[in-house]
């Protein structure tokens, strides 16, 4: 039997979680949700991502799933206990996750407004490990530009150098991607920190967690990550969504559309 696992996101962010989970165990069911019509989450306001967790949890009520993987870092860092409360299942999330990961003292974290805004990073990282210097730095555009249908490169790479400046100017050892779209841009951002930095995708940490809490069926062997058992929602741009999981994922996958409000 199946392990029945939800993955929200605002959009294709939660790909990079769902590949790290199908890499390390073909023995789950996804039910992949992104709100589409409301992106980008890391612009709005912490009663408004609050809101929008309790929507979730209803529409993922009737999925009768083992656990919730969370994809993205902003609800994360909002509303943690309502999604934790509503739905009563183990909840796995990327910001409590990745303390285990860092190795360095001098940490650089990028996120979305929000989630810097609300310094949940900072405090779950300072509350595991001591004698740490942790600076944030918020990137407002990253976000809608890798959600593009065709990626402009050159912008994302001045924007690259617009919000990683701070942070090289205080000597980071390690840089994490604290937005889970952010691993979709991870070459570009190396190649502007350099090969001194470390930088870290917090989704391994979560899918670690996860298969300590439920143990990968023995004799497992990646060789090709399969979507055979994803299911993909959005509630809007249903067609849009087809093509970036066709580009991402090198896939062909019905894309079905959902009410949030509704339960549809």
């Amino acid at each position: 039997m199946k392990l029945r696992i939800g993955i929200f996101d605002s959009g294709i962010g939660g790909f990079t979680i769902l590949n790290s989970l199908l890499k390390t165990r073909n023995d789950v069911k996804v039910f992949y949700l992104a709100d589409t019509k409301r992106i980008p989450y890391g612009n709005k306001k912490k009663h408004e991502i609050r809101f929008i967790a309790n929507e979730i949890c209803t529409w993922f009520e009737n999925k009768n799933l083992d656990a919730l993987l969370i994809a993205c870092n902003t609800t994360n860092a909002c509303a943690l206990d309502i999604l934790k409360d509503k739905l009563k299942i183990p909840c796995f999330d990327l910001i409590n996750s990745v303390s285990a990961v860092i190795a360095k003292k001098i940490v650089g974290v990028i996120a979305t407004p929000t989630t810097v805004k609300s310094s949940y990073y900072k405090k779950a990282i300072s509350s595991k490990k001591e004698n740490l210097k942790i600076y944030q730095q918020e990137c407002p555009e990253f976000v809608l530009e890798i959600e593009k249908m065709t990626l402009d490169i050159e912008k994302i790479r001045i924007l690259s150098d617009i919000y990683l400046a701070p942070l090289l100017k205080k000597n980071i050892q390690e840089l994490i991607l604290g937005c889970s779209h952010y691993p979709l841009i991870k070459d570009i951002l190396k190649n502007k920190v350099g090969s001194n930095i470390n930088i870290i995708d917090p989704s391994f940490a979560l899918v670690e967690e996860f298969n300590k809490y439920f143990s990968v069926p023995v004799g497992f062997c990646y060789e090709k990550i399969s979507y055979e058992n994803v299911d993909f929602f959005v509630t809007a741009k249903r067609e849009d969504f087809y093509g970036k999981v066709k580009y991402w994922l090198e896939i062909n996958k019905e894309i079905i559309l959902v009410n949030l409000r509704s339960n549809d």
